[in-house]
């Protein structure tokens, strides 16, 4: 009985992730738009700003640009492991366990580093609510992958 609520733990915690890093992605996606209609515009006889960086974003702060493109990176490979860890729920054998915990740690491993671009974003204040938002979901993805990746190493042979 044990093996079936750990099963369906770590599956309410797999949808929850997925959800989250679909989310996660939008607004990303919304941020990268936003960067890119209204960031730097040079022309071919103008010469670039003093503290120009390819990673301009017009909300934000100085961290916003890493934070936003390692939240794009950790939210698709996030998804992604999600998508797989379906096979591993629907079997929940050792023999899928392999596939499932390593996509599943890449996620955590790039979620932990957009983790740490948010805690630098929020040390530097000034930001909108999208990226509040963004942030708060790449904390809180941080601690329910890791609680997803203990779930799954439970199969029992």
């Amino acid at each position: 009985m044990a093996g079936e609520e750990t099963k369906s733990a770590a599956a309410l915690l797999l949808v929850l992730n997925f959800c989250m890093y679909v989310i996660v992605l939008g607004i990303g996606g919304w941020a990268i738009n936003r960067a890119i209609d209204h960031g730097f515009v040079i022309g071919p006889d103008l010469n670039l700003p003093a503290h120009f960086s390819p990673i301009y974003f017009p909300m934000g702060n100085a961290s916003t640009g890493f934070f936003v493109t390692f939240s794009l990176l950790a939210g698709v490979v996030g998804a992604a492991s999600a998508i797989s860890g379906l096979n591993h729920i629907r079997s929940w054998s050792v023999e899928s366990l392999p596939a499932a915990a390593s996509a599943a740690t890449i996620a955590w491993t790039l979620t932990l580093l957009a983790m740490g671009f948010a805690w630098k974003e929020i040390a530097l204040h000034v930001r909108n609510a999208r990226l509040r938002t963004m942030e708060a979901f790449m904390i809180i993805l941080s601690v329910t992958q890791l609680l997803y990746i203990v779930l799954v190493h439970s199969v029992r042979r």
